[in-house]
């Protein structure tokens, strides 16, 4: 009895879903180490056919970088997901990037984040690929839901399920 009322909270599993139009890129495909080899955290990644970001989980904005390539989302149930637009986008600073939030808002799935130039990030930074991925990938299971250039629709389409370990 007294577990039942003592005991860990079980946290259920969440879905994660793409954040952007475009095709699943399996992460070890992304032409960057960093994230290739999985250095952050694990997760997937799109290559984008459009410059729309949404929120692909529900949760709260935890960063948002001053150049408003990347951000941070804290879900309900505690992992730390990372979206990063493009690769090398960080030397744009912040040309072609209108964010939507700020750190410390709350956010749903499909709530605008970050709207970008794609033939901007395509002409200027090393790739447009979007990693999105786990960064406290220890305490968390990925359970994979595509791969493999299965197109995306933003907010809708899962990309992993994630559940606390």
């Amino acid at each position: 009895m007294f577990k039942k009322l003592f005991g860990k909270k079980e946290v259920e599993p969440e879905t994660i879903a793409s954040p952007i139009n475009g095709k699943i890129v399996a992460i070890e495909n992304v032409p960057d180490p960093t994230f290739g080899q999985k250095m952050i955290g694990d997760g997937l990644a799109i290559d984008p056919t459009d410059g729309h970001v949404v929120a692909p989980v529900s949760g709260k904005i935890v960063q948002v970088f001053p150049t408003k390539h990347a951000f941070g989302i804290e879900t309900t149930s505690g992992a730390e997901l990372l979206i990063h637009i493009g690769l090398e986008t960080v030397a744009m600073n912040g040309e072609g990037f209108t964010a939507h939030v700020k750190e410390g808002d709350h956010i749903k799935v499909g709530d605008p984040i970050i709207d970008f130039d794609l033939d901007l990030v395509k002409e200027k930074a090393a790739h447009s690929i979007t990693p999105i991925v786990i960064t406290n990938h220890d305490s968390f299971s990925l359970e994979k839901q595509g791969e493999g250039d299965a197109k995306t629709e933003a907010g809708i389409t899962p990309l992993f399920v994630v559940k606390a370990k």
